[in-house]
């Protein structure tokens, strides 16, 4: 099955959010990075019995499916596509300051209800494989009664998951309503912050145990990419457990009273991430501690032996520097095993110096 794209303008890309700032509140500009050259729509339309799924779907197909039975899906892979998303916004009721959020990728998490619809707004985290970078992408959810429409700024994403659940009808999706589609979205992306915390937790261990073992200068700025990324992973993970909490405490009709019990749920995740994200703050703080202690020891290391073989070769200094001057009356110079004699006396001071050094411990 190919996949079709709708072209439409490609809006603003980074450079949007000083064009927006002067601009009427509700006007739809995208702001962020344009991650696709053409937006690309999926289209699931679903009940107990039954499961449509369609790929290439334009304006007619969506319409059909808004006045049709069932669930439905539409998925919108590219929010640079201003014109788009204006349409769907003229199809469904959508207010302009939401289409505005949609194409705003640094909008921040955050549940909005109005009339008709709920509008939920989040971020998809991804570690990249092999680093501890980390790729944060804009969401956006609007749920309506018998609708879920998702905003994606890149083709890739987490939600492959609820799509084989919906195809093979497994669990509860296809005999629940819209609310129960829009829960498992949000679930599918907040699992996936539990595998790139986890996976950024085994390369800070990995760091910490690497750091412990041999200091370099070098790790300075390794330790501040890690700090770095966890703030990203803050900033996008601490502001849903406020959304998820109101949420759970709405008395929206378009929030199924039995489906509360699993937004609960989805709040405790999102509190138990983000305890594990200032875990691993915590762990990198102390790492730095550690860092500067290890180096000032190994500093003092260093210095102590350098100390220790300048307080040797000092007095083997003072006897060269003595036997040094050029003076006729020095008796030393006319024995015949003066040389031998004085070189005896220098190798027994070095001696005894080590000696006496080792036995207070200070080498």
């Amino acid at each position: 099955m190919t996949k079709a794209r709708l072209k439409g303008k490609p809006g603003p890309r980074s450079e949007g959010r000083s064009k927006a700032n002067f601009l009427v509140p509700g006007t739809t500009v995208f702001i962020g990075e344009r991650k696709l050259s053409e937006a690309e729509i999926d289209l699931f339309v679903y009940d107990a019995t039954t499961l449509r799924e369609a790929r290439a779907v334009g304006q007619a197909e969506w319409r059909e499916a808004r006045d049709g039975p069932g669930v439905v899906w539409i998925n919108v892979s590219g929010v640079h596509d201003v014109e788009l998303i204006e349409q769907l916004g003229q199809d469904f009721g959508l207010h302009p300051l939401t289409t505005e959020d949609i194409a705003n990728t640094s909008q921040r998490p955050k549940w909005e209800e109005f009339p008709d619809y709920a509008f939920i707004a989040l971020k998809m985290i991804e570690c990249l494989p092999g680093e501890a970078q980390v790729k944060v992408e804009h969401v956006s959810l609007i749920l309506g009664r018998n609708t879920v429409i998702s905003f994606l700024e890149d083709e890739g994403d987490v939600f492959e998951s609820v799509r084989q659940r919906l195809r093979r009808g497994t669990g509860r999706v296809r005999s629940k309503e819209a609310d129960y589609l829009a829960f498992c979205l949000m679930d599918a992306v907040i699992d996936h912050y539990f595998l790139t915390v986890e996976r950024i937790g085994d390369l800070v261990e990995q760091f910490d145990e690497d750091l412990l073992s041999n200091v370099r200068h070098e790790d300075i700025p390794q330790l501040h990419r890690f700090k770095r990324n966890l703030l990203n992973l803050r900033r996008a993970i601490w502001p849903l457990r406020e959304v998820l909490s109101s949420i759970s405490r709405s008395e929206s009709p378009l929030l199924q009273k039995d489906t509360q019990l699993y937004w609960r749920d989805l709040y405790d995740h999102s509190v138990q991430v983000i305890d594990m994200v200032e875990t691993a703050r915590d762990t990198l703080a102390s790492m730095h501690d550690t860092y500067l202690s290890s180096l000032s020891n190994r500093m003092n290391e260093v210095m102590k032996i350098l100390t220790i073989i300048s307080t040797i070769f000092i007095p083997l200094t003072f006897i060269a520097g003595v036997y040094g001057m050029n003076f006729k009356n020095m008796p030393e110079l006319d024995w015949q095993d003066g040389y031998f004699l004085v070189l005896g006396v220098m190798l027994a001071i070095g001696i005894s110096l080590i000696v006496y050094f080792r036995r207070r411990n200070w080498l």
